[in-house]
């Protein structure tokens, strides 16, 4: 599943947020999605497969990851247990040329991180970073941001970024702009019925290429990444709200309740009811 992501992340006056994840986490498999802020990512228990614009690597615990912004990632864990840092980029800006040009690089795509970074120092900031958000002392805003600023320029000392990313299938930009607009609407439009003549549509492809290129881009199937979005969409209503599971359902675009406590199940591996309660 890709959609781009418009959540606020953090507040206005700091936007980061940390997102603890383990098994009953709604994102426990974190569907494809891409979005303006950048994201770190460090492992803490058994493995994370990360793919980034279709570039897939294996995250063992202990080990960070950073995406860059408009990466399309998404992520399936194998008895994992992992923490994501969201955050605007812009806000670090100082007002002093020489740290901030380094920031417009990145903003601007004329730099990019170094996505798996193999550098001590760097993974121990990025580690006192987790770290430091998670608390909530007086004092932490000034801690946490002083040590993102850290971190920059040690990736900036180390030579940790590049002038552009790594190749791959994901770079063709047409079919980023047609996967994205496809992305989109299904964002826009998950809770009517949705079709894959549809969906076939708005690419501008007929169906059975639509279905390969669909394939070829993310690795699932259209009507499977529907699925997978709908459950995802019904996991935060179920822990976030007090709506009935039936309301839930018709609500992401399930008419069937049966159906959608089956498919439910095949996803979570336990009923709308359990996982909420749980």
């Amino acid at each position: 599943m890709i959609f781009n992501e418009l959540k606020q992340h953090g507040r206005e006056d700091f936007p980061f947020e940390l997102y603890r994840v383990d098994r009953q986490h709604p994102k426990y498999e974190m569907a494809f999605h891409w979005h303006t802020n950048l994201e770190m990512i460090r492992v803490l228990e058994g493995e994370l497969i990360l793919t980034l614009d279709n570039r897939t690597h294996i995250l063992q615990a202990g080990e960070i990851a950073f995406i860059n912004s408009e990466t399309v990632h998404g992520a399936s864990p194998k008895e994992s247990r992992y923490e994501c840092i969201v955050f605007n980029l812009a806000f670090l800006k100082t007002g002093n040329a020489l740290c901030d040009g380094f920031i417009d690089n990145l903003l601007s795509h004329t730099a990019y991180l170094t996505e798996f970074p193999k550098n001590d120092e760097v993974t121990a900031l990025t580690n006192a970073v987790f770290s430091q958000i998670a608390t909530e002392e007086v004092g932490s805003i000034f801690q946490t941001i002083g040590l993102f600023h850290q971190l920059l320029g040690k990736i900036q000392e180390k030579n940790l970024f590049n002038s552009h990313l790594p190749p791959s299938s994901m770079h063709d930009e047409k079919k980023v702009l047609k996967l994205k607009a496809v992305l989109k609407y299904i964002r826009e439009n998950f809770a009517s019925d949705i079709t894959l003549e549809d969906m076939s549509a708005v690419a501008g492809f007929s169906n059975k290429y639509f279905c390969k290129f669909f394939k070829d881009m993310t690795g699932t199937t259209p009507i499977n990444y529907l699925l997978t979005y709908r459950i995802e969409r019904a996991a935060r209503k179920l822990l976030g709200t007090d709506l009935s599971v039936t309301q839930i359902a018709y609500d992401c675009g399930f008419n069937d309740l049966s159906y959608f406590i089956k498919t439910f199940k095949a996803f979570k591996h336990t009923s709308p009811k359990e996982y909420r309660k749980k």
